[in-house]
């Protein structure tokens, strides 16, 4: 492998081989996140060699927090690590060697009291309700391009869908006689989420008026039919990179002066819900959030809106 694991053999180079065939295989992680992991951990080995470390047993806790400390300031001649970096990386740090508790190979975990750097949390950008609208309404829908267009945005907003996520919904996936849709989101985990009214509309519109022309202009003699949902202007499947520009497009059309991207869609999806009364728990099941404390970010977000509407409405909400 050619990793930040280097030259690195023996004990040590077994055991991340091992976990990485695990969260590949058995976990099911995206190829992104497995190659984080190898890059993260790579280091970390090749870290633990530097200081005379050959098996994983012989890993103490005051290794794993300096390889912290080595990673945040770059004393290992490697590029510094920024707080949300590190944290990425002692988490698999943490998940490999709980791995090795668990497999039986070391007698305890010497990463389970090393905690991640504290970040400054990270507010989602979201857009209003009406700018979202602007924008849906923005797709002009007398084309079979432009029925797909506002049936894509209204499907990302309607659903909190992630963008490869929608691009990669098949017809099958779509149940509008109950208005349910099928989601695969990481690690191909399936989860099914109301589509809404809208939502239901637009792409029953697509289907009966757009699609169709657009599967015309797919050779035949080239390629088998495409299951796909939302088609290319050549009748193949759309690209993540063709929805970010459709996106573009309407925001521009709308008059929009901020960036917009289609996790921006994501985002308002679940502001809106919890700004609406919605339980966080509910929102991290439709969102398809492992943890909810993922999900509680948007609580934040939510919370500050709370604040400025008392604010401006209670009449002793004034400084004294």
């Amino acid at each position: 492998m050619t990793d930040d694991a280097g030259t690195v053999a023996g004990p040590l180079r077994r055991a991340l081989d091992g976990y990485l065939q695990h969260v590949s295989i058995e976990r099911g992680l995206s190829t992104n996140t497995v190659s984080a992991y190898r890059r993260d951990l790579g280091r970390y080995v090749r870290v633990l060699d530097s200081r005379g470390v050959a098996r994983p047993a012989d890993v103490t806790e005051k290794d794993v927090t300096e390889f912290l400390s080595i990673i945040r300031s770059g004393d290992d001649g490697r590029p510094r690590l920024s707080a949300a970096s590190a944290a990425r990386a002692v988490v698999a740090v943490r998940g490999f060697h709980a791995f090795l508790t668990d497999e039986g190979i070391t007698p305890d975990n010497p990463a389970g009291d090393v905690h991640p750097p504290s970040q400054h949390a990270k507010l989602p950008k979201a857009i209003g309700i009406g700018q979202v609208e602007a924008i849906l309404e923005a797709c002009r829908t007398d084309t079979p391009a432009g029925l797909r267009d506002r049936a894509l945005l209204e499907v990302l907003y309607g659903t909190g869908a992630r963008i490869s996520e929608a691009v990669g919904l098949h017809i099958d996936d779509v149940d509008l006689d109950h208005g349910m849709v099928r989601l695969f989101g990481k690690g191909s985990k399936e989860r099914i989420v109301p589509l809404g009214s809208y939502a239901a509309r637009a792409v029953d519109d697509y289907l009966v008026r757009g699609r169709p022309v657009l599967a015309q202009k797919i050779n035949p003699a080239k390629a088998t039919r495409v299951p796909g949902l939302f088609l290319n202007k050549r009748g193949g499947t759309l690209s993540r990179q063709s929805a970010w520009t459709i996106l573009n497009v309407a925001a521009e059309r709308a008059g929009l002066t901020i960036d917009v991207s289609p996790h921006t869609l994501r985002h308002s999806f679940a502001t809106h819900l919890l700004e609406g009364g919605a339980d966080v728990r509910v929102v991290q099941e439709l969102l398809g959030h492992a943890s909810v404390t993922t999900t509680q970010i948007y609580t934040k977000v939510s919370a500050d809106t709370l604040r400025e509407v008392y604010a401006l409405a209670h009449p002793r909400a004034g400084k004294r």
